[in-house]
């Protein structure tokens, strides 16, 4: 998942390509992880929204300026403009990850981001007893075979096997963001000091973290590194030195092929269960995977409002009735095109966007999906469906520490691309009624929706 441009507003989430946003206005970042700022830089330009913590790793690691940085405080609503009201909620992902709650004309979307769903979001004043017309979903373990534990059981699950080799130094590897948590508790639990990096140990205070931290080598038995150097060659190197084992938390299926390899289930994505527990206690109308690739609609079906759709209201805001009044530049596409993809699609969709960091298996209900084969490579830690976890040298370059895999900005790139294909299309009223299933159209108003098609059949006619 790379980001998403919400059909029928003018927010984009996590997309960063002003001409390819197909004429958002409203730019949101969910989190710091490197495919989430896919093509952000220090010359953008547009005001940006985002947590406050979020906001002072933007500036720190990206050189985004800081006047083009908006920060809002997460719990509280705030109106941008006349259009859109948001809300940031705490997506207990990584430090200041936040869904958005977005309200307006369009309705009420509620967008995850990355997300671990716990039971405490119940209490969410902003999310308790509230209508959700469009829920866009982090997919990323949406399938029954993954199961995962909490974090707190996988921490005690690290914590019995350091117990089990008394004489090991530790080795633990993670992205740039994420996993804190983890290291703190096991720096707790162990009364030792967590040896990291100094550029580590500098964020580490800009998250404003408990000081078990340093960069003084030997202070600690406990050593975080970059997951990249979790390898083979490392190992061996380390276990010359002094006997080491090394942790990998990760919620992706993975095979360890050296023996001081420990995989660890630590996942800071919500599992299966557990995204059937948050969906059936929000029961929103409809739910977009964010992860493409996954067509998980099938397992929440039963738990979606029956309550008829919010459609938006008839007078089309200015800046989306000057999208409308544009001609079409398309060659071969007729407006009448729109309505076949309208009824061949009965579930709402978004321009949604593969994440390189998520693994996710192919789902039953998406047996038409043509998925590559896999290309391994020999590096000490190797995905069992596919290589995610290797780095290949072209790869690396490319790479930005952070909790995701090689290839982000070319997903990113390809899907912003295709989010854009339509842009000289005429948009705005009648797309945002292409995202709503016919037949709860038909139920909130068969007048409207009739003299749209009839509107739609004859701009084909005149053309």
């Amino acid at each position: 998942m790379s980001g998403t441009v919400i059909a029928g507003t003018p927010i984009a989430v996590d997309c960063w390509s002003v001409r390819r946003a197909a004429g958002a206005r409203l730019f949101f970042l969910s989190h710091m992880h490197s495919d989430h700022t896919a093509g952000l830089s220090s010359t953008w330009s547009r005001p940006l929204y985002c947590s406050p913590l979020t906001a002072r790793l933007l500036h720190r690691r990206l050189q985004v300026p800081t006047h083009w940085i908006r920060p809002l405080e997460v719990g509280q609503s705030h109106a941008l403009g006349e259009e859109v009201t948001v809300t940031l909620l705490d997506s207990n992902h990584c430090p200041g990850s936040v869904m958005f709650l977005f309200e307006g004309a369009f309705g009420t979307i509620l967008y995850t981001g990355d997300f671990r769903y716990s039971s405490a979001m119940q209490g969410e004043p902003a999310l308790r007893g509230r209508h959700i017309d469009r829920l866009y979903l982090d997919n990323t373990h949406c399938h029954p075979h993954r199961s995962l534990p909490s974090r707190q059981h996988a921490t005690r699950q690290a914590a019995r096997l350091i117990r089990a080799h008394p004489q090991h130094h530790v080795v633990v590897g993670v992205y740039s963001l994420g996993k804190e948590t983890l290291l703190v508790d096991l720096a707790v639990e162990f009364s030792t000091w967590v040896v990291v990096s100094p550029w580590r140990l500098e964020q580490m205070r800009l998250l404003e973290l408990p000081d078990v931290f340093t960069t003084e080598e030997g202070a600690g038995w406990i050593r975080a590194v970059d997951v990249a150097e979790i390898r083979w060659d490392t190992l061996v190197s380390w276990n010359m030195l002094h006997p080491t084992i090394a942790i990998v938390p990760t919620g992706r299926p993975v095979k360890a092929t050296h023996p001081n390899i420990h995989p660890i289930p630590y996942s800071d994505h919500s599992s299966f269960s557990e995204l059937c527990e948050f969906v059936k206690w929000l029961k929103p109308c409809s739910v977009i995977p964010i992860v493409r690739g996954s067509m998980c609609q099938a397992y929440f079906q039963k738990y979606l409002s029956s309550a008829p759709q919010a459609l938006p209201d008839l007078e089309i805001p200015k800046p989306v009735q000057e999208s409308v009044q544009q001609p079409s530049k398309r060659k071969g596409r007729e407006p009448m095109c729109l309505l076949k993809r309208a009824a061949q699609h009965s579930v709402p969709r978004g321009v949604v966007y593969e994440s390189p960091e998520k693994y996710t298996e192919k789902s039953e209900e998406c047996m038409g999906v043509t998925v590559p084969p896999p290309i391994c490579c020999e590096s000490a830690l190797c995905s069992k469906e596919g290589c995610t976890s290797c780095h290949t040298d072209k790869e690396k370059g490319k790479e930005e520490q952070s909790g995701e895999q090689p290839g982000a900005a070319r997903a990113a790139s390809a899907v912003c691309q295709a989010a854009a294909s339509d842009e000289h299309f005429p948009t705005g009223f009648a797309e945002q009624f292409l995202l709503t299933p016919l037949n709860v159209l038909k139920q909130n108003s068969s007048q409207k929706f009739d003299k749209l098609v009839e509107d739609f059949f004859r701009r084909g006619e005149a053309s």
